[in-house]
């Protein structure tokens, strides 16, 4: 199976329970207010053949980036783009899948009972034949 090309800039249309996630994260709780009220954006360079990957979540406040190779913590499911984050919160990570002209991010922290989710749903802004 061919893998999905990501290559785009995507605009945040929704979001679900990041709130309770970044609880479960420690986030204090002003902190959660002010991200939870950002609408950002991900800016998102994908060569499919060498399977490299940058990935720039951009607000108003500051931006950050992940760029990557195929490595044992981010791995594909299917046409799924799955992370496993290590670190200080067990059982943390993330998946990025597309439908259609919408990107989800399904964001995930802890194990079985005690695991919060959240989802984050962007809309193509410009496809990747208008970013090269």
């Amino acid at each position: 199976m061919s893998k999905p090309n990501y290559t785009g800039i995507y605009n945040m249309v929704s979001q679900e329970n990041f709130e309770e996630y970044l609880a479960a994260l420690d986030v204090n709780y002003a902190l959660r207010k002010v991200v939870c009220i950002l609408k950002p954006s991900k800016h998102i360079e994908h060569d499919v053949n060498s399977g490299k990957m940058t990935i720039k979540t951009v607000t108003t406040f500051r931006f950050s980036w992940l760029t990557h190779f195929q490595t044992k913590e981010l791995n594909w499911d299917g046409d799924k783009l799955v992370c496993v984050q290590r670190g200080e919160k067990e059982g943390r990570g993330w998946t990025h899948w597309l439908e259609g002209n919408l990107l989800h991010l399904v964001r995930k922290q802890g194990l079985s009972r005690a695991r919060k989710t959240a989802l984050h749903i962007y809309i193509i802004q410009y496809p990747e034949e208008y970013i090269k």
